[in-house]
């Protein structure tokens, strides 16, 4: 029996040598032991990959997968993968969609959803499965008003918006008659309500569309347009639609000023209309030019996708990057990172965040731009608007 004893303490004695000449020999540590249990997990993309407004969730994923991408090149490894789910920014497309998503137990934090309607769709079930989510995008103003503790926005939300755009209106157009119409989506009509509640007697009329990319045919507007004496039209809804109505109204003669929020500031909007007919629309967006991001970004974003920043582009790399800093401090749960969360203030290339007790973006930090369609097609930076 005492040799049979000897022989098993000798055994874990042996076995203990090798094991920390192992130890030795890899140069691991206690902090490498760290850093390597926070890999094997996964961030999450969830919004439009394709449809009617797919441009405005490819710019948000290729912020986000940047920042996953840089994260894991500085590691040496894949310490965390990107998973994207396609919504087709439809409100009766994302609940199944986020259904697959919470499925998949790696995923630890979501990067979206980009549009208020999905959002208000899809939110509900991430709420349940308990997987903090940070929208880089979406400003309905009644999506943090739902209870919902996993919620955050990157961005100010339809309240600094809506009245940033009526000042734009008067202060720096002075129109005096003003149509305002909304495709009716949650996003849409939501901004647009802000506007007229704002501008008040100065609308003179207003009207409703199909959403993005139902309708073809605008003329019964373009005449309710042309004959209010409106010399600004605020249309709350998508860049598709919105290019098509700028065409239309520029075939009826119409030479007033197409006005919209941050879902038209997409190159879409040009492609719809023709580049000339989108000269002097005017777009409002609770972000900074994308192409005056700080650090590399700009560089490193064109030289990975062969483009330049898009619309949020910038809020969602400072987006994920929120999220990388939080499981880098070893919160890799979802709860640990919504925790996380609640105490971040973080500085990143577009803004710096930080989130009240409903996920709001820190009033501090708020602010709005309004940007001009010129000859090439794009949005250019027209001005900030003070919000307050």
């Amino acid at each position: 029996m005492r040799q049979v004893l000897a022989r098993a303490i000798g055994g874990v004695a042996i076995i203990g040598l090798i094991a920390g000449a192992a130890a030795c020999n890899s140069g691991s540590s206690s902090d490498d032991t760290a850093s390597e249990g926070n890999c094997g997990y996964k961030l999450a993309f969830f919004g439009a990959l394709t449809g009617s407004a797919a441009n405005l969730g490819v710019n948000i994923e290729q912020g986000f997968e940047l920042a996953i991408d840089q994260y894991n090149k500085a590691k040496g490894s894949t310490c965390i993968e990107v998973a994207k789910f396609d919504s087709q920014g439809e409100a009766s497309v994302a609940p199944g969609v986020a259904r697959s998503l919470v499925a998949d137990k790696k995923i630890i934090g979501i990067v979206g959803p980009p549009f208020s309607g999905e959002s208000e769709a899809a939110d509900p079930i991430f709420e349940s499965a308990g997987i903090p989510t940070i929208t880089p995008s979406a400003t309905r103003v009644s999506l943090s008003s739902k209870g919902w503790k996993v919620f955050h926005r990157a961005v100010a939300n339809d309240d600094a918006q809506g009245p940033a755009a009526a000042a734009y209106i008067k202060d720096n157009l002075k129109a005096t008659k003003v149509f305002v119409a909304d495709d009716q989506s949650a996003y849409g009509a939501g901004l647009a309500d802000v506007v007229k509640t704002k501008l008040g007697s100065l609308v003179v009329a207003t009207d409703k569309t199909e959403g993005d990319g139902k309708q073809a045919d605008f003329s019964a507007l373009v005449q309710k347009v042309s004959s209010s004496g409106a010399t600004a039209l605020f249309y709350g809804g998508y860049y598709t639609n919105a290019g098509i109505i700028r065409k239309q109204l520029t075939a009826a003669g119409w030479k007033g000023t197409l006005l919209g929020g941050d879902g038209m500031k997409d190159p879409g909007l040009s492609k719809a209309s023709g580049v000339q007919a989108a000269v002097g629309t005017v777009v409002t967006c609770p972000c900074s030019p994308p192409e005056a991001a700080g650090g590399t970004f700009v560089n490193d974003y064109k030289a990975k996708w062969n483009q330049d920043a898009g619309t949020y582009s910038d809020v969602a790399f400072d987006a994920a990057n929120v999220f990388l800093q939080g499981i880098d401090a070893g919160n890799t749960t979802p709860q640990k990172l919504n925790d996380y969360l609640k105490t971040v203030n973080y500085k990143g290339i577009a803004n710096t965040y930080k989130f009240t007790e409903t996920g709001e973006l820190d009033p501090n930090f708020i602010k709005v731009w309004a940007f001009k369609f010129d000859s090439s097609g794009d949005a250019k930076a027209d001005v900030e608007i003070k919000t307050s």
